[in-house]
Formats: structure tokens, sequence, C-alpha cells
């Protein structure tokens, strides 16, 4: 191995450590399933690693991640063999959502909204971020915010006590 493929290899370690799990969580928002956001976490990487020296800052790499993430999921998600294939049912032991009311009931949101509210309480986005992220005006983005948290207020109305 020589030593630009070595250096590749440290900085996609360095790079799976510090992204890995936010990039998990955000493709488990859209495949609701863990095993196909493991798979797209994968590709997000393998397009990383032929890209990598294409980034500037940390910054714009980790925007360029959610972005590829977020673009990978979509694709998927449109593709014909996906939405042919079997439903694969999670397994307690190893589904770590499943206890967690609320972000059940955030996965049952249309992704529209469900995005939204994923970039600003779960990777702590604010909304002129995620406009960025979305390619969306930054008042369509509060727009959506503000939707999907009435929707979620319905919804956890009785678990929570709301107003």
């Amino acid at each position: 191995m020589n030593e630009v493929s070595l250096c590749a290899d440290e900085i996609i370690s360095k790079d799976l450590d510090n992204y890995g799990d936010m990039l998990l969580r955000l493709s488990y928002s859209y495949m609701k399933n863990v095993h196909d956001a493991e798979d797209v976490v994968q590709e997000v990487f393998v397009q990383l690693f032929k890209s990598i020296d294409n980034f500037n800052s940390e910054d714009y790499k980790r925007y360029w991640l959610v972005c590829v993430t977020r673009n990978i999921c979509k694709n998927k998600l449109k593709s014909s063999w996906f939405k042919r294939r079997a439903e694969i049912v999670e397994m307690p032991y190893y589904d770590e959502y499943e206890d967690n009311s609320v972000l059940n009931e955030v996965m049952k949101l249309p992704l529209k909204y469900r995005e939204i509210i994923h970039l600003y309480y779960y990777e702590n986005y604010n909304t002129v971020e995620i406009a960025f992220i979305l390619h969306k005006k930054e008042s369509t983005v509060r727009s959506l915010l503000s939707r999907g948290r009435n929707l979620l207020k319905e919804v956890l109305k009785e678990e929570y006590d709301f107003e």
C-alpha cells in the first residue's frame, strides 16, 4: 500500500468516527430500517473515498456528507427495486430506536417534515443551514418545521399533555 492510500484510509477512518453516527441517524430517518441505513452510510463513504481531495474545510465536508446521504436515500426510495422488495423486519434487540415514542412518531411524518425535524432536533442544524443543505428557502424550512411540529403536537398531545 502506498502512502497516499494509507493517508486516505486514515482520513476515512477519522471521518467515520466523526460523522458515522450522524449519517446513520439521518439515513435511518429516511429508510426507516437500520440495515438499509447502514447500506446508505457505506455508499456515502465510498463516495467520500472517491472525492477525498475535493474538500477545503470540515464544515464543507459535513454539508457534503449530509447532502450525499440525503440524495442516496431519496434515490433508493424512488428505485423500482426498493419499491418491490420485501420489507425487512427489525430485530427488537438491534433496533435502538424502538422505545422512543417521539422518534417513532417523527418517523411516521411525511418525508418533507421528517427530514427537517431530524436535521433541526437530532443533528442540531439551524434553519439557515437546513435551507442550504436542502436547497430550499429559509422561510420554507421554517414553515415546514412549524407544520411538522404541529403534526407532532397533535399526535403526542395525550401522551405529553400539551396545552
